[in-house]
């Protein structure tokens, strides 16, 4: 530390106290009875200040920097604003002997030598308080809560804001040493509040709040007169009757002088956040001191130590972050480090500190020797076993017991020493002296080696890892680069202050000045970048730079140097550079140039750093292949283009090493189409068609499928474009490729049918199917979609598909709950037995739910099913046996009905007149002639109907035309109508008449003979029939094998209806009632718009 004069000045009076403004412009003296206001910048005197009539003896500024106060012999206290005007002014009883403000409020503390006052703004008056003793000094705490008191007894009082004493301290001195200073250390560190106590008894001390003594006594050998600390209470000044100001640690240890004055020292502050000093004196002296802390520091490495607070040492691993530090409690003069070694020179001895292990992040160190004895160097170097001292020209090599091995006494001042390492206790030197000699020492021995000498001073010397090459930077700020071996200078370069070789590449090295970092790789230009500060080592990607007071580890990554042996293809000293540090990306580049240099080792680690399996694969490829004895760097080189994207490049190599087919395959792979059809230009028409099928298959896969139809189009690739649209379900594309599609190409175009059918389009399905004459699949396609119309139009076309249309149809009808409908399809499809099987269930289903005139039906409708089946002569007794059988039980569940719903029936034989009873042993034929009922299908009564029989040799068709020709009768007229329609055959009589003549043939032939038990049949001859009317005469008209049945009415008055499908018989009033209920037959249930049976 060394204080350096900034300005002085000379008061006419003594300076007894004085105050900085709390920015640090203006600074307040206390000057006999004036106060004189400095500017600090350059020692004006910018106003004196007049308010006292007798000598100011304090002064003191608010924190806030709006007000200051000023106490004077004369017993008043003056305020002043910053403005340097006085707005207020009270009194005590006695001289004021100092004030001090409240750092958080703007309370005052003023003190006189019988009482103290405490003053705010807020108050009125000044709250004053009685005091043993007269009080010399005050200073309160940092938080404004307390205040301390010194006093001329001996005695420090604590006070609180109200000016109640908390606590007292009595000094073992009493009267004799009268407390002279007093101050609060500002430290927000701190745990506890620290009161600095200077006496008259020639002591400092230190106090808690408590009142607890910290430490012991300090002794000053001067009578203090005035204490303060620095900003951060790091420091304090004394000044007394000395006659100099010095500075101490905050715990009291004396470091230096500040400066020597003529009289002795009154006061001294420090400026607000500054190391300048003032100092007043008894003789009116005002010297203003900027305090220089010089760096005492030592640095192996990555190993820093440095000096804090003067009297600790901190040991900084530069790697790790890690701190250690070393508290000495003596001022530190001088630090050496050397890898485990570590020494440190204080005022009367030097220590020497080893670490505790050989770990090389361990920072535990431990007292190895100590050396108790006074030393004057300028450098301290530390070895394993020795110091060195350097003193002016002379080098001095002590044992750690402190005995002088050895010395050595050079030409020139010594400028610059660093140890390079070495056996221990053979340790080397590099020395640079003031006339350019350069020199390399061994401490065990006495000869020093002169390694080169140059014509200007040396500032700064390193050695390269190798020992080859030696750094120098001289007094111009010229960095030098020497071989050590032929002394030829290899390069040089300006603009530097200190130079640092990498330890872990030769040709490396790193120099600082003019506020920018120079790095220098073998002979190639300088890479800067900014840095302030020195540099002192370079490790690896790491530069040691010591700026101000701290040494910091930059980072700093090689890309430079390394794309400089880059350019120049000079792959392996790229990699040794990269291995110190650089980026990802850095990394990637040079794997990627060693590459394309075809450097495949150099490649192979750069892309195992940044983890690229991709690129190794490729080279462990390419060394198999020439493992198997490949050559061509051609083909190799465009392997590697094609990796990284060059794709142009590769296909160039490709087709210059003869291998097209690659080039091809690689513009295909990476869906380049349009390159491989430049690439191909007017190539084979196939490889065309197949580059442009795998472009489509591209298309597909990326999701374009609009693209990939059109390229499997124009490819021919017809099923794949079908494909697509009909997952896609663009029937219009469809469309298109179906219609230009020739009728041979059958497997698209039935893919394109499948597809319209999928996509619920049949038409164009029914028109692709059309075009390929597949009527089959027509057929299934109407079928499939219900469209039976034209399935039956085309089964009419086409009677093969009869099956394949009726069948499904039926089906579909029976499974939509149409089991009607479903019988006749399949009775039209010639499924006989499948009809026969749905009417069975009908039937069953009816029978079971009580549902008899259903029954009836479904029973009439089997007879018939049968009645058709009958024509088969092979089925033809059978068939006609169920016909008989199923027309029976329609009779009977049909007549069921009627009994069913308690119709009450009297059968009446119209043959024989006969009443016959409701129960009949005989069945349903009359007890009497034993001819059979014809009864009403609707209400079952007994119609009056007579069947009669033709004779043999009589066919239908001439009976009918012998009926038809009613020859006249002349006894009687007759009033019947026939009317016949296509629904019904009706006898109406017109008018009433007599009852049939006795005289008609057909009632002779209704004699029988009376108790027979055989049914006697009418029987009618050509003349009877001659004689009947045709509207007298109800037929049954079955078809073969069945006969017809004739029958004849015998109630005129009575109108019958028969239904010509099912030949089932009604009284006419109530078949048209039954019609116009349910428009159809109440038996067969044929709709009355029905054209024929």
């Amino acid at each position: 530390m060394r204080a350096v004069l900034t300005w002085r000045d000379k008061a006419e009076h003594c300076i007894y106290d004085l105050a900085f403004k709390p920015d640090g412009t203006q600074l307040i003296l206390a000057a006999g009875n004036r106060l004189l206001v400095y500017d600090t910048s350059d020692g004006t005197l910018l106003q004196p200040l007049k308010g006292h009539k007798d000598t100011v003896y304090c002064v003191a500024y608010a924190k806030d920097g709006k007000r200051f106060a000023s106490g004077s012999a004369d017993k008043s206290v003056i305020i002043w604003t910053s403005k340097l005007e006085g707005i207020l002014k009270y009194t005590h009883n006695d001289s004021i002997q100092c004030v001090s403000y409240n750092p958080v409020t703007h309370q005052l503390a003023s003190c006189s030598s019988s009482d103290f006052g405490l003053w705010s703004p807020e108050q009125k008056s000044v709250s004053k308080h009685k005091s043993s003793s007269k009080i010399t000094c005050c200073s309160w705490t940092n938080d404004g809560q307390y205040l301390a008191l010194g006093m001329f007894n001996g005695i420090i009082s604590i006070r609180n804001k109200n000016g109640e004493e908390k606590v007292k301290i009595e000094r073992p001195g009493g009267s004799l040493s009268p407390i002279w200073s007093i101050c609060w250390n500002p430290s927000r560190e701190e745990h506890n509040d620290i009161l600095a106590v200077a006496d008259w008894g020639q002591k400092l001390s230190f106090y808690q709040l408590s009142g607890k003594q910290i430490g012991k006594d300090r002794s000053l050998n001067f009578d203090p007169c005035c204490l303060s600390y620095f900003t951060k209470g790091e420091y304090i000044l004394l000044g007394g009757s000395d006659k100099q100001v010095s500075l101490f640690t905050k715990d009291g240890v004396r470091l230096g002088t500040v400066g020597e004055q003529n009289s002795w020292v009154w006061t001294c502050k420090v400026k607000p956040d500054s190391n300048y000093v003032v100092v007043g004196c008894q003789d009116g002296t005002i010297s203003f001191y900027q305090l220089i802390f010089s760096t005492v520091h030592g640095l192996y490495k990555d190993r820093y130590a440095y000096r804090d607070s003067m009297t600790d040492v901190i040991v900084q691993h530069l790697i790790t972050e890690q701190k250690v530090r070393i508290k000495c409690k003596e001022l530190v003069k001088k630090i050496a480090i050397y890898k485990n070694r570590l020494a440190i020179q204080l005022p009367e001895k030097i220590l020497i500190y080893e670490l505790y292990s050989d770990d090389s992040s361990d920072m535990h160190y431990r007292v190895k020797e100590r050396i108790v004895k006074k030393f004057e160097c300028n450098l301290l170097v530390v070895c394993a076993d020795h110091i060195i001292l350097c003193q002016e020209k002379r080098l001095q090599c002590l044992s750690f017991s402190g005995v002088k091995e050895r010395e050595w006494q050079m030409e020139s001042l010594i400028r610059y020493i660093k140890v390079i390492g070495g056996p221990p206790g053979r340790e080397g030197l590099l020395v640079g002296l003031k006339n350019g000699q350069i020199l390399k020492i061994f401490v065990d021995n006495l000869f020093a080696i002169v390694l080169l000498k140059q014509a200007t001073a040396v500032r700064c010397l390193d050695m390269s890892a190798s020992r080859k090459k030696l750094a120098v930077v001289d007094e111009n700020d010229m960095c030098l680069v020497y071989d050590i071996h032929t002394k030829e200078l290899l390069f040089q370069e300006p603009n530097a202050n200190s130079v640092a070789w990498n330890t872990q590449c030769e040709d490396m090295l790193c120099f600082s000045g003019g506020g920018y970092l120079n790095i220098k790789a073998s002979t190639f230009p300088v890479h800067q970048q900014k840095l302030q500060g020195f540099v002192v080592g370079y490790h690896g990607s790491k530069i040691f730079c010591l700026h101000v007071f701290s040494m910091s580890a930059v980072e700093v990554p090689q890309s430079a140097p390394m794309y400089q042996y880059l350019d120049r293809k000079m792959f392996k000293e790229a990699y040794q550079i990269a291995c110190l540090g650089v980026t990802d990306t850095d990394w990637r580049e040079l794997a990627m140039e060693a590459l394309e240099g075809l450097e495949f080792e150099t490649a192979k680690k750069a892309f195992t750093r940044v983890q690229d399996l991709r690129y190794l694969e490729l080279i462990n490829s390419i060394e198999e292949r020439k493992k198997r004895g490949e050559t061509n760097n051609d083909l190799f080189l465009a392997d590697v283009f094609s990796y990284q994207g060059k794709f142009h490049e590769a296909a160039k190599l490709y087709k210059r090493s003869g291998h097209e087919n690659l080039a091809l395959e690689m513009y295909t792979d990476l869906r380049m189409f349009e390159y491989a059809k430049d690439f191909l230009e007017s190539g084979d028409p196939k490889e065309t068609k197949m580059l442009i099928t795998k472009q489509a298959d591209w298309a597909r896969n990326i999701n374009e499928p609009k693209a990939a139809v059109e390229m499997y189009i124009s490819a021919g690739e017809h099923v794949k474009a079908i494909e697509i649209s009909g997952d896609h379900g663009w029937v219009d594309t469809l469309i298109d490729i179906a219609r230009k599609l020739d009728k041979a190409e059958r497997e698209p175009l039935l893919m394109c049918a499948h597809y319209f059918k999928k996509l619920d389009n049949p038409g164009y399905a029914a028109e692709t199917y059309l075009k390929i004459g597949d009527l089959k699949s027509l057929v299934q396609l109407h079928v499939e979609t219900q469209r039976w119309d034209e399935a039956f139009a085309l089964g009419e076309k086409h009677p093969e598909f009869k099956d394949d249309i009726y069948v499904p149809y039926a089906q579909w009808l029976a499974e939509n709950d149409r089991f009607e409908e479903s019988q006749k399809a399949f009775h039209k499809a010639g499924r006989q037995q499948e009809a026969v099987k749905v009417l069975e269930q009908l039937t069953h289903n009816a029978v079971v739910e009580n549902r008899f005139n259903d029954a009836a039906y479904y029973y009439w409708m089997l007879s018939m099913q049968c009645l058709d089946i009958a024509q088969d002569p092979a089925q033809k007794d059978v068939m006609l046996d169920k016909f008989h059988h199923f027309q029976h039980l329609a009779e009977l569940y049909h007549g069921y009905h009627a009994i069913h719903q308690y119709t009450e029936l009297v059968p009446l034989c119209y043959r024989c007149s006969t009443n016959n009873p409701l129960l009949n042993n005989l069945g349903n034929v009359c007890i009497n002639c034993r001819q059979p009922f014809v009864f009403s299908a609707s209400s079952y009564e007994v119609l009056h109907l007579v069947e009669f029989y033709l004779e043999e040799g009589i066919t239908d068709e001439e009976a009918v035309s012998l009926i038809d020709l009613e020859a006249p009768r002349h006894k009687h007229e007759n009033k019947w109508q026939e009317i016949t329609s296509s629904n019904s055959q009706t006898l109406r009589l017109e008018e009433t008449t007599d009852s049939m003549r006795d005289d008609d043939p057909f009632t002779a032939k209704l004699s029988f003979e009376q108790g027979g038990s055989e049914f006697v049949p009418v029987v009618v001859s050509r003349s009877v029939l001659r004689s009947m009317s045709r509207r007298d005469v109800l037929i049954k008209r079955w078809p073969p094998p069945l006969q017809w049945q004739y029958f004849r009415s015998l109630l005129p008055d009575a109108s019958i209806t028969m239904c010509p499908s099912c030949f089932q018989m009604f009284h006419s009033e109530d078949y048209e009632l039954l019609v116009l209920q349910h428009t159809c037959c109440p038996y067969c249930r044929r709709r009355i718009d029905d054209p024929g049976p």
